[in-house]
């Protein structure tokens, strides 16, 4: 009977324990007090902003990065045979930032290389600022969520220290939980948002330096088509 008894009492508190233990992801952000309510709440308008900024960049540089590998010999081909405006046609068709490139460069044939050069830079910058729109609020929102979540920190503490000046040098945890959700899951939150886009940062970058290498590179070939001698 004894032995019944203290598995009994054994199993009751493990069910308390592992009730204890359950906390869920919502009760944290309401037990964190109004501060914490409001960080949380501003972290999460900038994720969605992030996401937002990632996936619409994203799927504009993948189009942007779309080549056609016949393209520059169909250019190579209108040029030697003088036809400029099928040249520029294949351009506006492919719409792509290499072959915008290439179309205001077969406009300014017939002027010397350096204004064709000039040009070609110059809409190159165009491009490249047209890809980039946008992603630097990435990595404003990577440096500015931990530090948000940081400022939730501190005024979690200040909160609990608020407390325990209060408690007349009674000091009891539950009195100081309300500043401690308040300290962790801000912070928690802070360093989820700011990891997430500083991936999303970084991959758009490396994603946008590949397409701007295809815009240098098929504009040094049209630079060269134009050097050879007819």
């Amino acid at each position: 009977m004894l032995l019944l008894m203290q598995q009994g009492t054994t199993k009751v508190l493990e069910e308390v324990l592992s009730e204890e233990k359950t906390l869920s992801i919502y009760k944290l952000i309401m037990d964190g007090g109004l501060g914490g309510q409001i960080i949380i709440a501003l972290l999460v308008v900038l994720l969605a902003v992030a996401l937002y900024i990632y996936f619409e960049r994203f799927f504009a540089i993948k189009a942007a990065s779309k080549t056609d590998r016949n393209f520059m010999n169909q250019i190579r081909d209108h040029v030697s045979n003088g036809k400029l405006d099928a040249a520029k046609v294949l351009c506006i068709q492919v719409n792509s930032p290499a072959s915008l490139l290439i179309e205001k460069g077969i406009s300014r044939i017939g002027k010397p290389l350096a204004d064709i050069n000039t040009a070609i830079e110059n809409a190159g910058r165009l491009e490249i600022y047209k890809l980039e729109k946008n992603v630097s609020i990435l990595a404003t929102i990577a440096g500015a969520a931990p530090m948000i979540g940081f400022l939730g920190t501190v005024i979690g503490m200040i909160i609990a220290i608020h407390e325990i000046a209060n408690a007349g040098g009674q000091i009891d945890i539950k009195m100081l939980s309300d500043g401690l959700y308040t300290a962790m899951t801000t912070t928690v939150a802070g360093l989820i948002v700011g990891i997430i886009s500083y991936i999303q940062y970084n991959h758009l970058v490396v994603r946008t330096n590949k397409v701007v290498y295809e815009m240098e590179a098929k504009s040094v070939e049209f630079l060269d088509l134009l050097n050879e001698p007819i």
